[in-house]
This record gives C-alpha cells, structure tokens and sequence, in this order.
C-alpha cells in the first residue's frame, strides 16, 4: 500500500484547508486510517482516525470541532477537512493505514503499518 497525502500550504489563522490521503498499490480493505502531525521541534501527535467500515471517527482533543475526518471507500481516499484553523496546527500532516487496529489503540502512531510522505500545513497568525 502506498499513500500519497496532499492539500497542505500556507493559510492565515482562521482559515480553512482540506487534506487528502490517496491510498494506492492494492484494494485498500484495512482496518482504519488516521492523521499524525509532526511540528517543528516536537514529536508527531495523532490528529484523527477512522474505522474503514463503520466509518466511526476519533480525534485529539485540540481539533475537535474544528477537523473532520472521512474516507471515500469507493476512491481509497481519506480527507481532513480543517477549519478555523490556528498557527499552532503548523506541522507536516501524515496519514497512515492500518491493515488491523485496536480501538484503544488507535491513537499510536505504532498501531499503523504504511505511511505517507507528508503534507506541510503553515498557519499564519
């Protein structure tokens, strides 16, 4: 599986951006997919998740509200739609895959096994 995620730029705070996650190389049918975030300095935090087939979503406690997650089953395509946004969701976006997850465990970065390259988001203040 190889994900190609894209969207990212420079936005001023308040802001809306929408992140895509193309997930190609074989029919995706795993388990679930999510967004990290890596900002300059810092370690990379989990942003937001979803199941693949029930589409039940997950997010840190900083972006709820403001970011959606979901996913085109259809198109192997998974979305952050990011709103009012602030400049310290400044970060290179990444979106993973997870061939099989636990719940409780969906917000580390290790429940993943493929990952994209990364999308640069710069919010200005």
């Amino acid at each position: 599986v190889q994900l190609q995620a894209s969207g990212g730029g420079l936005v001023q705070a308040g802001g809306s951006l929408r992140l895509s996650c193309a997930a190609s190389g074989r029919t995706f049918s795993g388990n679930g997919m999510g967004w990290f975030r890596q900002a300059p300095g810092k370690e990379r935090e989990f942003v937001a998740a979803i199941r693949w087939s029930a589409g039940t979503t997950y997010y840190e406690d900083s972006v709820k509200g403001r970011f959606t997650i979901s996913r085109d089953k259809a198109k192997n395509m998974v979305y952050l739609q990011m709103s009012s946004l602030k400049p310290e969701d400044t970060a290179v976006y990444h979106c993973a895959a997870a061939l099989g997850i636990i719940v409780s465990q969906i917000r580390l970065s290790s429940s993943y096994d493929y990952w994209g390259q990364g999308t640069e988001v710069t919010v200005s203040s």
